[in-house]
């Protein structure tokens, strides 16, 4: 029988994947624990005047956490408390907002990045968020080569994971596509960083806009970095709503239930059309795919 290229692939993959959740690095837990899916969103995508008028609407559609930007968040802290004291919905992850870069060439510059990161964390911990997301440097952000920009991150990760573990709450390390990064571009590499610091609050997410263009597949993706991943986000080819294009999310889906995933996946996207109409077909999108996705 002839086999493609892409059949090859998709075999080989299915066939890694069996060997890797075999593998010393994959806890027992994460076998036998069966995956959960919790849809959360950022919170500039839902339509409101105000955070708990977008709660409210985010319940009604069937969402189940919410995601905030960590710029100025020290000053937000009670304002998020008294939100979700009203509703079922829980903070997910914080997204950036800190100054500076953990990979820049200038020590001042990665100083800062550390000093402001840490004032995010606290705000994060007290507020129960799954965890920080970091890129450790942008394009344009480090003179950096690779070696020396990876060792810079490694040596800085161990006291910023020992804050976040103290505060309540992770670090979770964000590979991105060539386009925005040259430094941490698909989930196997975000992980061996993680590996190499060894420190239990020092993981990784998975973005499945930049793994459609870095990652040859995304179930192979998220099992590469199996016991590191804490965090998703999620968008169509174009950076849109799932469903706003041929954007298929089953077999990262599948990856995650292989892997007993058990935190969030959030919506870090623009929206075409009305967002009360066009926001509420993705819950429901993102329901069906996820009980499609076939675990062999």
């Amino acid at each position: 029988m002839k086999m493609d290229r892409r059949t090859l692939l998709l075999s080989g993959v299915a066939a890694g994947a069996a060997i890797a959740l075999d593998a010393p690095g994959v806890s027992a837990a994460a076998r036998k624990t069966k995956a959960v899916q919790k849809i959360s969103s950022q919170e500039g995508i839902i339509p409101g005047k105000d955070l708990p008028e977008k709660l409210a609407k985010m319940e009604k559609w069937g969402f189940d956490g919410f995601e905030v930007g960590g710029g100025g968040l020290a000053d937000r802290v009670d304002e998020i408390k008294k939100a979700v004291a009203n509703s079922p919905l829980k903070l997910s992850a914080i997204c950036a907002g800190f100054q500076g870069a953990l990979a820049s060439d200038d020590e001042q510059e990665r100083k800062k990045c550390v000093r402001t990161m840490k004032e995010i964390l606290s705000a994060a911990g007290e507020l129960g968020s799954t965890g920080l997301i970091y890129v450790p440097a942008f394009n344009g952000q480090t003179k950096l080569n690779h070696v020396d920009a990876r060792k810079v991150i490694v040596d800085q990760l161990p006291d910023l994971a020992d804050y976040a573990q103290k505060a309540g709450t992770r670090l979770l390390l964000e590979p991105l596509n060539r386009g925005e990064t040259w430094l941490i571009r698909q989930c196997a590499d975000a992980a061996a960083i993680c590996r190499d610091v060894n420190h239990p609050a020092c993981c990784c997410m998975g973005d499945m806009y930049h793994m459609y263009i870095e990652e040859p597949n995304d179930l192979g993706a998220f099992i590469s970095a199996r016991d590191y991943i804490h965090h998703v986000h999620l968008a169509s080819i174009k950076r849109n709503l799932p469903h706003q294009d041929n954007r298929d999310f089953r077999n990262g889906f599948a990856g995650l239930k292989l892997i007993g995933y058990q935190d969030f996946m959030s919506l870090e996207c623009g929206v075409i059309g009305d967002r009360e109409v066009e926001i509420p077909k993705t819950v429901k999108f993102l329901r069906k795919q996820w009980a499609e996705a076939e675990v062999a």
